[in-house]
């Protein structure tokens, strides 16, 4: 009766768990060569939902739809193993086995590679899914479903439930209480992810949590500044500064510190133009909504009194609504509520440190780590930083990191597990351990 209604079904008596590995992969990997027919038609969809430039859309769809193949290419490899027993007449077998129906819950800002980093590692495994889409970008979602329906990935396996904003809480409490559900996946702010924790452990169910970041970016004396200004760009202004790896604090040293903001600050009135996500010149589109906006108002006006200096920006752009200008501080310091929470917007506040010492101090402060960026030549340095950073990732000289390669995560209440590369797959199974005895 569920398969019939399509609804989602447990693995263990689902279509997941029934089609044999080769099938799996199969099928996902139609479901990526679906995506790369039409990716032009998929980004003007996230454009018009969530207003990034086409351009940035054309790479998320990329993006996502890789996770269609690397996981097509996963779903061949998941390997148990053989242990040598102490008794000679039995044997340890350890196999893998999908989890069941795993609950995907993503964000607006990446709202169709946050969903096939998910779904493409939870369906490889053999599980099934039911994918709550943000309100903001239901869109999506419903259009990865349409291709998915025409890879063949049966009916039951991908399924989606949009709802309202005012809706979101309840079905969220209701994925991650009902028993039938053994697995929860979620995307988004720290304060939801510990809310979705409490009510998955009633049920005590698998969780991965990736959740929000305050990203550092160390500027050291030794670094390239041509280099780290270009890097800088790149994460800070990326989707209009609305990722969860985005810079959100800038930790730049004595030697090079006035060198870097002046470059910086003409790279940023050089290079980024705000405006509407299909104008071809546009790399900065609108934030998402107008609470986004008064949150990066918020924050400019806070650091201001406190005796920050706004470089360039600092106020709505003149196209109104929800634009607002790419903005740069200086002489900003550890009280101010732009280095304290994650502002999610176009704001780059720079903290001039004097010592490795105390950057990583600062760099540390936080309690989430998901990202963490610096830019060094010295190799010495680049190892105790790299290492002592508290992040999931490091971007050493870098200013984008992600790949569908890498494993994806964060520490501290930055989250748990860890998506992509090898290690995804493993979220969505669970371990039996076999003994064979009487041998």
């Amino acid at each position: 009766e569920a398969r019939r209604r399509g609804r989602a079904v447990p693995a263990g008596g689902g279509h997941g768990s029934l089609l044999s590995s080769q099938e799996r992969s199969m099928r996902l990997r139609r479901w990526y060569e679906l995506m790369m027919e039409n990716k032009d038609e998929l980004a003007r969809i996230i454009t018009a939902e969530n207003g990034k430039p086409l351009k940035e859309a054309q790479g998320e769809i990329l993006y996502s739809a890789s996770f269609l193949e690397w996981f097509a290419e996963e779903a061949r490899r998941v390997y148990g193993d053989v242990i040598p027993a102490s008794a000679k007449d039995r044997r340890i077998l350890v196999l893998k086995q999908p989890v069941g129906v795993a609950a995907i819950i993503t964000p607006w800002n990446f709202p169709s590679a946050m969903i096939t980093r998910k779904v493409g590692a939870a369906l490889a495994a053999g599980c099934t899914v039911v994918v709550k889409p943000a309100e903001d970008t239901p869109l999506s979602a419903l259009a990865l479903g349409e291709l998915a329906n025409q890879a063949g990935i049966p009916a039951g396996v991908y399924n989606v439930v949009p709802c309202s904003r005012q809706q979101t809480p309840a079905v969220g409490e209701a994925l991650c209480t009902d028993p039938l559900v053994a697995k929860i996946s979620f995307t988004g702010s720290t304060a939801t992810g510990k809310i979705l924790l409490k009510h998955a452990a009633g049920t005590v169910k698998r969780v991965s949590m990736e959740l929000g970041g305050h990203a550092p970016f160390i500027v050291f004396d030794s670094a390239n500044v041509d280099r780290a200004v270009a890097g800088a760009l790149a994460s800070k202004y990326r989707n209009s500064g609305q990722t969860c790896v985005c810079t959100n604090r800038f930790l730049v040293q004595k030697g090079i510190h006035d060198k870097f903001v002046e470059k910086f600050a003409k790279a940023i009135e050089r290079e980024l133009h705000v405006g509407s996500g299909f104008d071809a010149k546009t790399t900065q589109g609108p934030l998402i909504n107008e609470k986004a906006v008064e949150k990066v108002e918020r924050h400019i006006n806070d650091a201001v009194s406190q005796g920050a200096s706004i470089v360039t920006g600092g106020k709505r752009h003149s196209l109104g609504k929800n634009f607002f200008e790419p903005t740069l501080l200086s002489n900003v310091t550890t009280k101010m509520l732009c280095t304290q929470e994650e502002t999610f917007g176009p704001l780059a506040p720079i903290i001039k440190f004097e010592t490795e010492a105390e950057a990583i101090a600062i760099a540390n402060a936080a309690n989430v780590g998901l990202a963490g960026y610096f830019y060094s030549q010295d190799p010495a340095q680049i190892w105790r930083v790299a290492e002592e950073l508290e992040v999931g990732m490091v971007g050493v000289n870098e200013g984008i990191v992600s790949s569908v390669e890498s494993p994806f995560g964060g520490v501290k209440q930055s989250g748990l597990g860890r998506e992509g590369s090898k290690y995804g797959i493993d979220e969505y199974l669970e371990i039996k351990y076999v003994c064979f005895g009487g041998l």
